[in-house]
């Protein structure tokens, strides 16, 4: 490309980045700023969730065509409550989700939305007449007769037929009430089994259209004709995992997250131009280009912002300068070995670019599956990354490489100090010095073995400390507005048998989180909610959160992360097979995957570490992680094999994890780094996230080095040797068995 093209394209690549960040915050005419473009989660914004699961038999075809009849009831259902952006899924086979932010009264928003959800008309003693099936639509009026609302219904013909018989009857007078409050010729309206409505008849209705009255509130006539017209559900449900959360933790933990976040950002640029000089201020470039683009990505595509997805967000942060530190250290390695500043741009971009797709791409597998089979929280996680990971491979190989060629091809800064090369011609954040890994491999395998027995003692002596997303249970967080003695809790709520777990949260201890076993439904937790109000005088107000995690859904989990893993770890084998031609490669790498799923448990069963839903997030991100890392030190490998022409094969092996030091150190510093603001400054439900993908990170960086490159030395040993060992152990065979021949043969050499 001409030089001055390039001068023009940086340009504009610099007024893009101004001019977009300027439209991203600010907006314009029609243009919204993010925070109003941003769709937020339950968890940010606050509300209610509901999973129901099917009592059914139905199978296949039968069976997904009830549930989406099921879903399309619940969708009319929960409009008509006049929410924002209401979201009803199925989630596998036989659930459905509910999801509705902004509900104020989140113990009225459940009730609405029921569970079993099935709708019935009888009369005064009790015989069944109709069901939902026949009502047509119900919708809120005017009230003709007197100042306030009434409720217009519509059967279809033998809803119509059914209901005439039934009012006529009410109507003769022939039927004795059997429920107290309830007069003889009235026509109920029972969902749930509850009584919505019982209004009586004035005469018989025929031609399948009637009216309720009784001097009924706009709202009141909106909600009993909604629950009316929702109640038609063709399959009985179970609630089997219900949240309520509040907008207010989710903004502080939002605005927190932000200000971690763009700390992170900060120490991650300030380091890349402090390691890499005028490179750094490409990578600077790129990476508010890489920001740009995946916070309107996200906003465009209406995705919803959710903390989990911060935390990939940022994660997918680390990697996007994981492509850039790749690339930088291919260049700095070619301008060291002598070559021109233009050459060495060319020729380390061109190498490098190779490892870096190899790289993104099996951190990409990881982050698919993970979307695929993860449940919702964990797909706001994965769902950023995955952009993240895409977006990331375009900036390096677009704007990075712009900037690169641009500074390469300048006359004032096609110098090695802008290019991170120091006075003495070495690198700077460079490994300069030939280290040994090979030699000292058995004592990294005794290091790895000795944490996973420890892990093991633990997991079988004291169990892994699973929370309610495995085990199942209920979770309750209030906010007290003092602190409270837990014990004075724990006595408060005895007498509900939850054998409870009871933790302080928040600032100054003044929340309180109640976990137990024990899954109580919406009615449940609100009588424990009640005796808490009654002890200590809060209200449902002070409710911060609220969960139910059924047992069925903690099975699920656990089978969910297994078969994820398993599923990741087999289509990252066959990648690296295709890619390296050598199942060699990705033996190694698989049980280096195996090794940081032990390490990863055994923290989290020598710490006590709760594990829930974050935890599945983290295993799957370490799999990705690891084979990232695995990834680069095997491309040098596979290079230097072709390359290298003295040498045995433990040399190669240890002089490619030299050449790579650098920069899996620079990779694996400034992923943490953008993660430490937010350990330190988001709240509990981004740490959750965060902690394991930490440890991760640093067992991932630990076995690329310490455990996959020795076992891949290890099956090369016990496989077949180069030509050049082959060579090498020739001539020590011959000299061991004919000494005379060999030294003749030297002498006549050296003449």
């Amino acid at each position: 490309m001409n030089h001055n093209l390039k001068k023009v394209l940086a340009v504009v690549f610099v007024v893009i980045i101004a001019v977009g960040w300027y439209l991203t915050l600010f907006g314009v005419g029609k243009l919204e700023p993010i925070q109003d473009r941003m769709k937020l989660g339950l968890d940010i914004k606050g509300g209610v969730y509901v999973v129901m699961e099917a009592n059914t038999d139905l199978e296949g075809d039968e069976l997904r065509e009830a549930m989406e009849q099921t879903q399309a009831v619940i969708e009319e259902r929960v409009n008509q409550m006049g929410l924002a952006e209401p979201v009803v899924t199925i989630e596998g086979e036989k659930r459905i989700r509910v999801e509705l932010p902004g509900a104020e009264d989140a113990q009225e928003a459940i009730n609405q939305i029921g569970t079993t959800a099935q709708l019935q008309f009888a009369l005064a003693d009790g015989t069944i007449v109709l069901d939902g099936s026949n009502v047509k639509k119900a919708e809120a009026a005017m009230d003709n007769e007197s100042a306030g609302y009434a409720v217009d219904l519509e059967f279809d013909s033998e809803g119509g037929d059914l209901f005439y018989q039934a009012t006529s009857t009410a109507y003769s007078g022939t039927v004795t009430s059997a429920i107290e409050g309830v007069s003889n010729d009235a026509v109920m309206i029972i969902l749930d089994g509850q009584i919505i409505s019982a209004p009586s008849v004035n005469e018989p209705i025929s031609g399948g259209r009637c009216t309720i009255t009784g001097g009924f509130t706009q709202e009141e006539a909106t909600n009993l004709a909604a629950l009316i017209e929702g109640g038609a559900l063709p399959l009985e449900l179970q609630e089997v995992n219900s949240s309520v959360q509040s907008a207010k933790i989710g903004y502080n933990a939002l605005e927190m997250s932000v200000y971690a976040g763009i700390i992170g950002l900060a120490l991650v640029m300030l380091i890349m131009l402090i390691a890499y000089r005028g490179m750094g201020i490409a990578a600077d470039l790129a990476l508010m280009f890489y920001v740009l683009i995946v916070i309107n990505i996200m906003g465009f595509a209406g995705s919803v912002l959710t903390l989990p997805g911060i935390a990939g967000f940022i994660l997918s942060v680390g990697m996007a300068v994981d492509a850039n530190v790749v690339i930088f250290s291919r260049i700095r390695e070619e301008i060291v070995a002598g070559k021109t500043i233009r050459v060495a741009a060319q020729q380390g971009y061109k190498r490098a670019m190779s490892t870096v797709i190899d790289s993104q791409v099996t951190t990409l597998i990881a982050a698919v599956i993970l979307y695929e089979i993860g449940t919702s929280a964990v797909k706001g996680f994965a769902w950023t990354f995955m952009i993240g990971i895409v977006v990331s491979i375009f900036t390096a190989v677009i704007v990075t490489q712009l900037y690169i060629g641009l500074l390469a091809g300048s006359r004032k800064f096609s110098k090695k100090q802008y290019f991170g090369i120091k006075k003495d011609g070495k690198a700077s954040f460079n490994i300069d010095r030939e280290l040994h890994f090979m030699k000292h491999r058995k004592v990294f395998y005794i290091i790895s073995i000795a944490i996973m027995v420890i892990g093991l003692v633990f997991g079988v002596a004291r169990g892994l400390n699973y929370g309610i997303d495995f085990t199942g249970g209920t979770m309750i967080q209030m906010d007290m507005g003092k602190q409270v003695e837990i014990s004075d809790v724990k006595d408060a709520i005895k007498e509900h048998d939850l054998n409870p777990e009871i933790i302080y949260s928040g600032a100054n201890n003044e929340q309180i989180v109640i976990r137990s076993i024990v899954a109580l439904d919406n009615n449940e937790r609100a009588q424990v909610i009640d005796t808490i109000n009654e002890s200590f005088g809060t209200t449902d107000e002070n409710v911060v959160a609220e969960e139910l995690f059924g047992p069925s859904v903690g099975k699920e989990l656990r089978n969910n992360a297994i078969l994820a893993i398993i599923i990741a770890s087999i289509c990252m084998l066959i990648y690296i097979r295709f890619r390296f031609s050598q199942w060699k490669f990705g033996g190694a790498a698989l049980l280096g995957v195996v090794h940081d799923v032990l390490i990863v448990i055994s923290f989290y069963a020598i710490f006590n570490i709760t594990v829930n839903n974050p935890f599945i997030a983290g295993i799957l991100t370490v799999v990705g992680y690891s084979i990232n890392d695995t990834i680069v030190i095997f491309d040098r490998i596979r290079e230097n094999i072709k390359y290298m022409k003295k040498g045995n094969t433990e040399e190669m092996v240890d002089t490619s994890i030299t050449q790579t030091l650098g920069r899996s150190l620079m990779t694996s510093v400034t992923t943490l780094i953008v993660m430490v603001p937010l350990l330190i400054m988001a709240g509990d439900a981004i740490r959750e996230f965060v902690l394991p993908l930490m440890v991760g990170i640093i067992a991932g960086a630990y076995s690329s080095i310490c455990v996959c490159s020795p076992l891949y030395y290890e099956f090369t040993k016990h496989n077949h040797l180069s030509k050049y060992e082959k060579e090498v152990m020739k001539k020590k065979k011959n000299k061991k068995k004919y000494p005379g021949i060999v030294k003749e043969k030297k002498e006549k050499s050296t003449k």
